[in-house]
């Protein structure tokens, strides 16, 4: 198996479903531009609460993705 380099950047996913809906939308929307992602790690959740429920949920993670080899 061949050495990686990898790039790590953070994002904040959303949803007003579920934690696990925010983290599936933030990854959907940053693999529209970022190639090669290879794994996640979520580093926070938190909400936004509306008339004493949750309004929407928000995951903040870690994205890695792999520079291509030349």
């Amino acid at each position: 198996m061949p050495d990686h380099v990898y790039s790590v950047t953070e994002i904040v996913g959303t949803s007003k479903e579920s934690v696990e809906d925010a983290v599936q939308q933030g990854i959907k929307t940053a693999s529209k531009t970022l190639r090669n992602l290879a794994w996640f790690e979520v580093i926070q959740i938190k909400g936004h609460i509306t008339d004493g429920e949750v309004g929407h949920f928000q995951v903040g993670m870690k994205l890695g993705f792999r520079y291509d080899p030349k």
